[in-house]
């Protein structure tokens, strides 16, 4: 079966099929979630067969400070774990999580930045292959390492100058929560607001009541006033608190067909300078 990794996603079925007959797969186990301690206790008690360990935090970024609290990885890290898990150049890699898919996006672009072409997420994740009556392993594989050479930057990322600019041109979105959006509320960063001319559109509306992510041309209707304008193909920034849960709008995008870019270090690298102004209600 040959990958169409045009598409960002794959379904259950496909990836069971892609399992049974033995293709170069490589599949990550991303499970994550912000303010908690690491779901690896929860992978080793089961995960799909083969599935190799993926740490968000120690693989996807590195340690917070002036770049946000997920800035990129360090790319001689990002290659090690690269390799560590098995991936080899013409491998094909699929990441899941246990949520709606945020930290398997996050998997996803952070990959596509290094150059890795054939990555997808596993669309409604874990909750999604158990459903579908799919088997689960206890044990951890020892993958032999792979041979893939990462080359970071593959693809674009916008500084903090370039978000503002975007915002300036109504063609920057925040997916966060409506609440700290507005800066009414903000449970995890110092600094409460947005950035000036950004639009809250919150990435919980990518998906449905079931954790799969809405079709194509619902996805396309959700976005179309950033699809409209005088500059319609020029790409549209997207943040969050960290550059973590923005993945999961430019993987929603990138199904809709339209081009969007990532803002890295959100919100949170967005506040380390004092200069930088701050907007908030709508």
């Amino acid at each position: 079966m040959t990958a169409d990794c045009s598409r960002a996603l794959i379904g259950v079925t496909e990836l069971a099929e892609a399992l049974r007959t033995g293709t170069d797969l490589v599949v990550l186990d991303v499970r994550w979630q912000v303010g908690t301690p690491s779901q690896y206790p929860e992978y080793l008690a089961g995960h799909i067969p083969g599935a190799r360990w993926c740490d968000l935090d120690l693989d996807l970024a590195d340690p917070a400070g002036p770049g946000g609290r997920h800035p990129l990885p360090d790319p001689a890290r990002l290659q090690q774990a690269v390799r560590r898990w098995g991936i080899g150049r013409a491998s094909r890699v699929v990441a899941y999580d246990a949520d709606i898919g945020v930290a398997a996006a996050r998997a996803w672009w952070v990959l596509r930045w290094a150059g890795l072409e054939q990555v997808q997420v596993l669309d409604g994740g874990l909750a999604a292959w158990l459903a579908a009556g799919q088997p689960v392993q206890a044990t951890e594989p020892e993958p032999s390492p792979g041979d893939a050479v990462i080359r970071p930057g593959s693809l674009p990322a916008l500084t903090a100058e370039q978000a503002l600019a975007a915002g300036g041109r109504g063609r920057l979105v925040d997916v966060r929560a409506a609440e700290r959006f507005r800066g009414e509320q903000e449970p995890i960063d110092p600094v409460a607001g947005h950035v000036p001319g950004a639009i809250n559109l919150p990435t919980t509306g990518n998906v449905d009541d079931a954790g799969r992510f809405l079709p194509p041309a619902e996805l396309r209707r959700r976005f179309e006033r950033l699809a409209a304008g005088d500059g319609p193909d020029e790409p549209v920034g997207v943040y969050c608190g960290s550059g973590v849960t923005a993945a999961h709008t430019v993987l929603a995008m990138h199904e809709a067909g339209l081009p969007a870019v990532l803002y890295p270090g959100s919100w949170s690298e967005w506040i380390t300078d004092p200069a930088r102004p701050v907007a908030t209600g709508e």
